[in-house]
């Protein structure tokens, strides 16, 4: 049996990921659907190549993944299908598979071009219906990459800033995503904070100019309701508040500044 996972900023209270799915059981009867998340913000393909970016690497070999962050549904934009890693991605070509690009390899990519796999009609506002599911189902059932279209050589890449050294041996990054808890994830990966740690085993972290405090290791190192800086499950920096949200009670989100030093 196929498996097949859906992120889309579509949200749970209207009819459209019932949609994709039934349009993937159509074709592909057996194959299992994983919901990724629906509530990546709505139009924000950094967000939503954060969560996919996440929740790739746990799936198994020959996993499908159809990724709907589109704002520019309808456009001459392209549909992606991309090979990394054994697994599939299905998406638009605006950004949303640049951190899968980043961080693993890549085999084959082509555009969805036959239209022999969508839909008899194609919605020009419901790509993830009509083209998208359609492939998904067709890769499901055993169709080989190859028949969704020609191999391309580029694809559009998330222009994200970088975690930059300090003159002082620190380092500066910024929150890229926050969670339903209100954790802060930054974009300081674990090499980042080992290469300021070598020099400085007591360094502390900032946001913005708030001092937080050293790293940490899990959440109850702090009373409830305290500020704290640990390595998050995303494998980067993280700012949390024991039981309450940092975003909330620092008013920060993507782009606010994250120091260690």
């Amino acid at each position: 049996m196929a498996l097949v996972t859906l992120t889309t900023d579509f949200g749970d209270s209207d009819h459209y990921v019932a949609c994709m799915k039934g349009v993937i059981l159509q074709i592909a009867p057996d194959a299992r659907i994983v919901d990724v998340s629906h509530r990546v913000q709505r139009h924000d393909v950094v967000h939503g190549a954060f969560v996919l970016r996440q929740a790739f690497e746990y799936f198994p070999r020959d996993s499908i993944h159809v990724a709907v962050v589109d704002p520019g549904v309808g456009t001459t934009r392209r549909l992606l299908a991309c090979h990394y890693a054994g697994q599939t991605v299905l998406a638009p070509d605006n950004g949303l598979v640049s951190l899968i690009h980043r961080d693993f390899p890549l085999h084959d990519i082509r555009s969805i071009e036959n239209p022999m796999l969508y839909r008899r009609e194609v919605s020009r506002t419901f790509h993830g219906r009509d083209i998208l599911a359609p492939v998904a189902g067709h890769l499901a059932g055993g169709a080989p990459l190859a028949a969704v279209g020609p191999p391309i050589a580029q694809l559009e890449i998330l222009n994200l800033p970088r975690p930059v050294i300090l003159p002082d041996g620190g380092v500066e990054g910024q929150v890229v995503y926050h969670d339903v808890y209100g954790n802060l994830s930054s974009n300081i990966s674990r090499r980042e904070l080992d290469h300021v740690l070598a020099t400085r085993p007591s360094a502390e972290v900032y946001v913005g100019p708030l001092r937080v405090g050293p790293i940490r290791r899990t959440y109850s190192d702090v009373d409830p309701g305290e500020i704290i800086a640990l390595m998050g499950s995303s494998g980067c920096v993280e700012v949390a508040i024991n039981q309450g949200s940092a975003a909330q009670r620092l008013r920060a989100g993507p782009g606010t500044s994250v120091i260690v030093r």
